[in-house]
């Protein structure tokens, strides 16, 4: 018989071990400031610390915390283990929408058409994902239909590089692609908090669905689910996620998948006890990724996209390798 942790417990213990992240990402990078030395700061570790490494830290948990809660709700809401924002081509489109308002020179307009552009891309992304894939999708359908938005918006980004002639947009556009948390600032984290606050509090409010929605869309509708107005309620709550995290750091995946098969082992199968927990687990994720590609050997650091990728690839594999033995 299986043993399953209270959703307390567990999200008691990933306190803790975010804590102990958050404190170590406040103290790690280049020059270490460990909390023995906080009380006691020059004007320069002062700088270093309030303007640099707390916003990092605090972006880096609340975009992880997003992400996770947002591929938790995504694997729920179509029963679909490998359900995620960047594996389903959501947060290439909202990177899509922002590198176009950086090369139409839009973004340098307002400070906040970067974001609205990215949370556009994501949201077009997930409308297109669920009408082409429809509500009672087999693991394949649904798949490809992310593969194909991934595909659209790889072209979209390669045209508009292949057609930029700004070497500064044409970086710009490599850093969105790349996804990182370093040189942010408490700008990026302030623009980015509103949509993320307002989208996964529509995510939760899609909990009792998801929970119905185990027993297959049937069971559903004869629970009295409105499955349509869950449709766009999730689609509203993950565009708007996805379009901040990226507006405010670029593309970083893999988070919200492998944040709740890490977990699911320890909750059990239930959505709604799946997704604050996944919250924790992917700020915890990030935070300890971006501690990580701090120490990356060479004069820059590793990008934190690209550390997420490494670790992601090999998982994806694995988890398709398993489910290739159970269907065997």
């Amino acid at each position: 018989m299986k043993y399953f942790l209270s959703q307390k417990k567990l999200i008691a213990m990933l306190s803790a071990v975010v804590t102990i992240l958050g404190i170590v990402s406040l103290a790690s990078g280049r020059v270490w400031i460990g909390p023995e030395q906080w009380l006691s700061l020059d004007s320069l570790s002062q700088t270093l610390m309030w303007d640099l490494r707390l916003p990092r830290t605090l972006l880096g948990l609340m975009v992880g915390a997003s992400l996770g809660l947002c591929g938790a709700a995504l694997q729920g809401f179509t029963r679909n283990p490998l359900a995620d924002p960047a594996l389903l081509g959501i947060s290439a489109m909202a990177a899509l929408g922002a590198i176009l308002s950086i090369y139409l020179g839009l973004s340098g307009l307002e400070p906040w058409v970067l974001a609205a552009a990215a949370i556009t891309g994501a949201f077009v992304g997930i409308v297109l994902l669920i009408l082409l894939s429809g509500l009672a999708h087999t693991i394949t359908s649904f798949i490809l239909v992310g593969v194909i938005l991934q595909t659209l918006a790889s072209a979209g980004v390669a045209l508009t590089l292949s057609m930029s002639d700004n070497p500064w947009a044409s970086d710009e556009i490599i850093n969105w692609l790349l996804g990182s948390l370093q040189d942010r600032s408490w700008e990026d984290f302030l623009f980015a908090l509103p949509g993320v606050l307002i989208g996964s509090a529509c995510i939760l409010l899609t909990r009792p669905a998801l929970d119905a929605l185990s027993l297959g869309e049937i069971g559903a509708r004869a629970l009295g689910v409105n499955l349509r107005n869950t449709q766009w309620l999730l689609a509203l709550g993950v565009g708007l996620v996805s379009g901040s995290c990226v507006a405010a750091t670029g593309e970083i995946g893999f988070v919200g998948f492998i944040v709740p098969h890490l977990l699911r082992p320890l909750v059990g199968n239930l959505p709604s006890k799946l997704l604050i927990p996944s919250a924790f687990a992917g700020g915890a994720m990030v935070l300890a990724a971006d501690i990580a590609v701090r120490f990356s050997p060479g004069a820059q650091e590793l990008k934190l996209g690209v550390a997420m990728t490494l670790i992601g690839a090999p998982f994806f594999l694995m988890l398709l390798l398993k489910m290739r033995r159970q269907s065997a």
